[in-house]
């Protein structure tokens, strides 16, 4: 085209009509934000019920009635009016902006592209008053504002156009009713299209408005959340990892109020999910922010959906270490079930503290017993020859460490002696002599609050290891459970540069290209941080002299091929600080206990107590649970008992 050809026309200022429209092409964007604007004014207003009713998806009419504090009849025009507005007046309170509207524009807007309808009355008004077409007349009507916009986009059929099916725009409405219900559990909503009701909500407290909206699922698998510094505070719920989902539309998250999409915030919470989520899985959340209005700028985007934080890196550590903190909890001693695939049973109450003395003697750990695999009759102090020792006299205890110790006497709670005072044989692998008490009795006799998993009872299929409290059954995926044990234990000694190494007596060699030797030569500080000792001893060959002394089991050829190719691909520093968890969930991996590994009953109650000690032990590394509850009425039901 030749742009020579172009008419000349002098600079020429818009008519306010032309501008109207131009501004909602902005702010009208599609039905969905004519629904945000109308609500947020509403709420403004002081509105306590709103009611949305919608036809064909909000192109052909949206009607918003709220009862909150209503216009006076000699602003209407001005409501209706561009940059009118009754929030905002100077600079200092446009910085200072504590409500959900302020511009002024959004009613100008929505007018000029669709046929608009105003009808409002005051408290003190002996009746409603009505705009249309800029007049002003009397009308019927209680207190509060109804807002009715017919026929969108009638005057612009090209922007019309480019609306999608009359479902795919009823979605987006009902999702922008959603994010401010959550946001405002002290208000009702009600929400209908083309006559049919679809969603209510009456006032509630802000767990059961968040359980209505975003379902069970996550209302069973949430942690509440409560924290501040300073001028900062944080609050909402956060889903449990297995609350996780394939697409990002369970997270909402609110400043002052106001639902956003900021990336710094988003990447703060991710950040935080990063020990228990890994994948392609997106967190679920409710959380709300709340801080002076003067540290944020809202009005850095047309919807008002993107904030700007005065100090945002202060903001980025307060949400991530808050939201990690919350995280940090869910161990079987602080949250009572796990979600599974099962109904889980009801939650198991938080222990009071393990201030229990500390007992010395003839102990056993599960790290011990899985190094040096035995039968039972040998399988740690405590085994006089019974098979379980002496009588009951100290449960499980935690030692200073980290390390959870227990007493084989324990054992010997959950099996009693039959009439002719035979029990378990040696071996404690044939039970068929025993007598055992009843759940209740069993379970009543154990101190529940201490060990929230129970007590072992057997293992299936080398995978999972069956256990009763005093809810009913327990079932824990040993893998994962160990994994998630030795992870923890890898990043607390990493985070502490107190790494155990475990020598190798004789070094393990193999055959490595020129890239791994090099990696091994210029990467030495970074890899005796993680607790490997490698040099080479030929231009071919790697020797493997000493590896972290928590994965002394496993392979050291696979371990240090699989550090070598992390260190290389990213770095020695990208490793130890980006990488880590990567790196530290691939180790524990390997030296997790695998299935079909048969484990002794010592053992299998070792790992339980590791777990009730261990931070996230609800999940592994993959986000997956690691333990489900089933309880006694889940157990009934399966069988129909009392019905």
């Amino acid at each position: 085209m030749n742009s020579n050809s172009a008419t000349y026309r002098p600079i020429l200022a818009l008519p306010d009509n032309l501008i109207s429209q131009i501004a909602a092409g902005e702010v009208v964007e599609r039905p969905s934000a004519v629904v945000k604007e109308i609500l947020e004014n509403a709420l403004d207003a002081g509105a306590s019920n709103i009611v949305i009713r919608l036809e064909e998806g909000g192109v052909k009419r949206i009607a918003i009635t709220d009862n909150g504090r209503g216009i006076p009849p000699d602003q209407l025009t001005l409501a209706v009016a561009r940059h009118a507005t009754s929030k905002i007046a100077s600079l200092d309170e446009l910085e200072h902006v504590a409500t959900l509207g302020f511009r002024g524009e959004a009613l100008a807007s929505i007018a000029s592209v669709s046929l608009l309808t105003l009808t409002t009355r005051t408290a003190d008004a002996p009746h409603a008053w009505q705009i249309e077409n800029g007049k002003v007349s009397p009308a019927s009507g209680a207190q509060g504002t109804t807002v009715d916009v017919q026929d969108l986009y009638y005057n612009t059929p090209a922007r019309r156009k480019f609306l999608k099916s009359e479902q795919t725009e009823f979605g987006h409405c009902a999702e922008i009713v959603r994010r401010i219900a959550l946001a405002r559990p002290d208000v009702s909503f009600s929400l209908s299209h083309n006559g049919k009701a679809v969603d209510h909500w009456n006032v509630s407290a802000i767990d059961k408005r968040s359980a209505q909206i975003l379902g069970e699922a996550f209302s069973n698998a949430r942690l509440s959340l409560d924290e501040s510094a300073g001028p900062l505070r944080i609050h909402g719920f956060v889903g449990l990892p297995t609350a996780s989902k394939a697409r990002a539309d369970a997270q909402f998250f609110y400043v002052n109020g106001r639902f956003v999409r900021d990336k710094l915030l988003t990447h703060a919470v991710r950040a935080a999910y990063q020990d228990v989520l890994h994948g392609d899985r997106y967190p679920s959340y409710v959380l709300g922010l709340d801080l002076d209005p003067a540290l944020v700028d809202v009005n850095v985007h047309p919807s008002k959906i993107e904030v700007r934080f005065r100090d945002s890196r202060s903001v980025h550590q307060f949400v991530f270490h808050a939201v990690s903190r919350a995280l940090a909890h869910t161990s079987a001693t602080s949250f009572g079930t796990v979600p599974g695939p099962m109904s889980a049973g009801s939650g198991i109450a938080t222990p009071s503290g393990t201030g229990n003395a500390w007992v010395s003697g003839e102990q056993t750990t599960f790290s011990a017993q899985f190094a040096n695999p035995s039968p039972y009759a040998g399988g740690g102090g405590g085994n006089n020859g019974s098979g379980y020792g002496n009588a009951y006299q100290n449960p499980y205890r935690p030692q200073p460490n980290g390390n959870v110790t227990q007493s084989m006497e324990s054992y010997g709670a959950f099996f009693r002696p039959n009439a002719n005072g035979t029990g378990v044989n040696e071996t404690g692998a044939n039970y068929a002599g025993a007598n055992f008490a009843p759940a209740n009795q069993v379970a009543n006799s154990l101190p529940d609050d201490d060990y929230p998993l129970g007590f072992a009872l057997a293992q299936l299929h080398g995978v999972y290891v069956l256990a009763q409290n005093s809810k009913g059954l327990v079932l824990v995926d040993m893998h994962a459970a160990h994994e998630r044990i030795l992870y923890e234990q890898l990043k607390n000694a990493l985070d502490e540069n107190s790494m155990p190494v475990q020598p190798m007596l004789i070094p393990v060699t193999f055959f490595a290209d020129a890239i791994e030797v090099g990696t091994v030569e210029e990467h030495q500080d970074t890899l005796k941080a993680l607790g490997f000792d490698m040099a080479a001893i030929s231009p071919t060959t790697l020797a493997v002299r000493a590896v972290p002394a928590l994965l002394k089991n496993a392979d050291a050829q696979s371990l240090a091929r699989d550090v070598l190719r992390e260190v290389r691909e990213f770095g020695g520093s990208r490793v130890l600080i980006d990488r880590r968890n990567e790196l530290l969930g691939t180790l524990a991996c390997h030296t997790a206990v695998r299935a079909n590994r048969s484990l002794t009953v010592p053992e299998m109650n070792a790992l339980l107590r590791q777990m009730e000690q261990t931070e996230r032990s609800d999940q592994c590394n993959h986000g997956r649970p690691t333990w489900v509850q089933l309880g006694l009425n889940d157990l009934d039901k399966m069988f129909l008992r009392g019905q």
